[in-house]
Formats: structure tokens, C-alpha cells, sequence
């Protein structure tokens, strides 16, 4: 799955729509409060880490770094 598909899942998933999450990102971080803006930058998947986390945190989760285990 690529990153755009993958994060349009977990905004389904949240049940949210795609406008409803930029405006949130819009509000609380300063984004841009253009969807399309939005839609383009998971696109080119040129999202930065930053704002993988202020996304994250708009739809209710945490990014947590784990080790992987070894076979």
C-alpha cells in the first residue's frame, strides 16, 4: 500500500473525511487549508516527519518508534 492510500485509510478509519482533517491541521498547526494542498503532498508523499505527527495526532494516534525482534 502506498503512503497516500495508507493515510486515507486511517482517516476513514478515524471517521473523518480528508476536508475535516485539514481543517483540523489548518486550526491547531498552522497547515495550509487547501484540501487539495493536502491531497498532493500525500501524492508526491512528501510529508515530513513534523507533520506525520502533528497528522497523527489530529486522527487520535501516536507514532511509536519499536525495535524489531529477531528471528
Amino acid at each position: 500500500m502506498n503512503v497516500k492510500n495508507e493515510i486515507k485509510s486511517i482517516i476513514v478509519r478515524s471517521g473523518m473525511t480528508m476536508q475535516q482533517v485539514v481543517d483540523l491541521l489548518y486550526e491547531e498547526y498552522g497547515w495550509s487549508d487547501s484540501l487539495s494542498n493536502f491531497s498532493a503532498k500525500l501524492s508526491r508523499e512528501s510529508l515530513r516527519y513534523k507533520e506525520a505527527l502533528e497528522l497523527a495526532q489530529v486522527l487520535g494516534y501516536e507514532i511509536v518508534w519499536k525495535k524489531k525482534e529477531e528471528n
